[in-house]
């Protein structure tokens, strides 16, 4: 493993007869993104799969592939005589119940176990508070980075977090410059004492430092999503390659059905090219990138691909044991079966986070179906809280909790006809960057323009009032049902957090409200009715 010199803080001190980067060095990047605490295998629809289904051959990735896939490659790389590194894009957290139960311990223990020689932060690191960050923190070795975060004023993250990091590499130093997007003060939960600085601006500065330091490879480990990756790219210097994450972007060399090339060149202001590669989510893939640079740290060379992780890699049987061992408490209890659905429910978030999709459908059907008897008319969930599909026939718990990991509770309250015109611009207002504040709703229906400019794309909104749709009058009062962290101002629902009259948080978890509704009409079939349309 690549040993750490110096954090940040110590960087010019510490650095200054840094060596450059010897003659024509060839590094290769290992790296994941956005596991979702998907410990366990993942059917072709992202959820945990079972585990006759991975004893069949029909299961993807985990922790225990991703480990065989990294010992053999790395193994074979350094036996030849190469420089190899392993890196961690961000969001490890939330997505399965090995996160609800063990609150990142165990996210910890597996890239331990790997030998991950970097990690940066992700925005659902945050989703318990910054002291949420403290189990994984506490049981790895390596540095974890984000650049852009000023974690000094907080006593959980004082210290734990580098802004950047030099690795010695063989000899070679390599600088890892990180930035994670500032949407993470909307969409999880990092409170007060976490500064977030502009990300560009921030990735500068640190490359600078590397820079003037004598560090002549910097790698930008990211977790701000393509659209941004690309922004960096174009508006910086210095950075020689960007590897990412929160996007979920599946880019390959050679598959056809990728979201693009692997790696996706972009030219920085001085007209060198950069190569930026991600590699979906969830553990279905590792990528590999080799890079090779002269010796003055350009990168003269870059190729590689992403590796699916299938039946094909055979999971490494220690870790694959730990795994079962800390399952076995959850498996019970996710083994249940809560009904029957007669079709595919389609939860993808290229879908839930754009259009109207049959996932969003049930989710706030069900909520709103709970408290309807409340003098509530309207439901309004994100579509970034829908993490998964679920295939056709017996439904279990397990499922559920993978569509909705969030643990998060109805919360009811009234909201004026206009706050509920300003949450719905709002929800529609980055759908160009796949945003989670997407709204999936129920007892609403409403039309949308996307070539209008933000903040003015709805263009008709009805609520269904006793049976008649009726146009939304911005001087009413509608009953809402949200989830508590919409109702506090998350995804930028801010006017929920403002405005809200009479907020109460009723209290069912999302996952056993849904679970009751699929009971309740078993077998269910799944449906889209147009209550989302969109104008051109």
């Amino acid at each position: 493993m690549p040993a750490r010199i110096l954090g940040s803080t110590a960087i010019l001190a510490g650095l200054a007869m840094a060596a450059p980067a010897a003659a024509e060095t060839t590094l290769h990047i290992l790296h994941i993104n956005d596991l979702h605490s998907r410990i366990q295998p993942i059917n072709r629809f992202d959820s945990t799969c079972p585990a006759e289904d991975d004893a069949a051959g029909e299961c993807f990735g985990g922790v225990a592939r991703i480990a065989t896939a990294v010992d053999q490659i790395r193994g074979e790389l350094e036996a030849a005589g190469e420089n190899v590194l392993v890196l961690d894009a961000g969001d490890q957290y939330q997505g399965s119940l090995f996160f609800t139960t063990y609150r990142g311990a165990a996210a910890g223990e597996f890239m331990e176990a790997i030998g991950f020689d970097v990690m940066a932060l992700g925005n659902h690191e945050f989703n318990n508070g910054p002291e949420g960050l403290l189990p994984l923190l506490d049981a790895v070795t390596f540095p974890v980075v984000s650049g852009n975060l000023d974690v000094s004023q907080d006593p959980a993250l004082n210290g734990r977090v580098d802004d950047s990091v030099i690795l010695d590499v063989n000899g070679i130093q390599v600088g890892i410059v990180s930035a994670l997007t500032r949407d993470t003060m909307e969409i999880s939960s990092p409170g007060d004492s976490v500064i977030f600085r502009e990300e560009i601006d921030s990735l500068q500065g640190d490359v600078d430092a590397l820079t003037e330091a004598g560090v002549d490879i910097i790698i930008a480990l990211t977790h701000v999503g393509l659209p941004a990756d690309i922004r960096i790219a174009e508006a910086t210097t210095g950075i020689d390659v960007i590897v990412g994450g929160h996007s979920h972007t599946y880019l390959s060399a050679d598959d056809p059905d990728r979201d693009g090339p692997y790696p996706l060149w972009i030219s920085n202001p001085d007209g060198v090219m950069v190569p930026v590669v991600q590699a979906y989510a969830y553990s279905k893939y590792l990528g590999h990138l080799e890079v090779t640079f002269d010796d003055a740290g350009e990168v003269i060379y870059a190729d590689g691909n992403t590796m699916l992780l299938d039946a094909s890699v055979t999971p490494d049987e220690d870790i694959a044991a730990r795994v079962a061992e800390l399952a076995g408490p959850i498996e019970e209890a996710m083994g249940e079966i809560v009904g029957d659905t007669t079709e595919f429910i389609e939860g993808d978030r290229s879908v839930c986070r754009a259009m109207e999709c049959s996932m969003g459908n049930l989710v706030a059907d069900a909520m709103l179906d709970r408290v309807r008897d409340q003098g509530i008319q309207i439901a309004i969930a994100n579509g970034g809280g829908l993490r998964a599909s679920i295939d056709a026939g017996e439904v279990t718990m397990g499922e559920v909790f993978t569509v909705l990991p969030f643990q998060n509770t109805l919360a009811t309250f009234q909201l004026t006809g206009a706050g509920v015109l300003a949450a719905l611009e709002n929800g529609v207002s980055q759908v160009e960057e796949g945003a989670g504040r997407f709204p999936q709703v129920s007892g609403l229906r409403f039309t949308w323009n996307a070539s209008a400019e933000p903040g003015s794309r709805i263009v008709s909104v009805e609520v269904d009032m006793d049976g008649t749709w009726t146009a939304l009058d911005p001087e009413a009062t509608y009953g809402v049902v949200s989830n508590n962290f919409m109702r506090g101002g998350g995804d930028g629902y801010s006017v929920f957090a403002n405005e809200a009259m009479n907020p109460y948080d009723f209290g069912p978890g999302l996952e056993e409200v849904a679970a009751t509704y699929i009971g309740a009409n078993s077998p269910y079939t799944p449906y889209t009715d147009g209550r989302i349309a969109q104008v051109e």
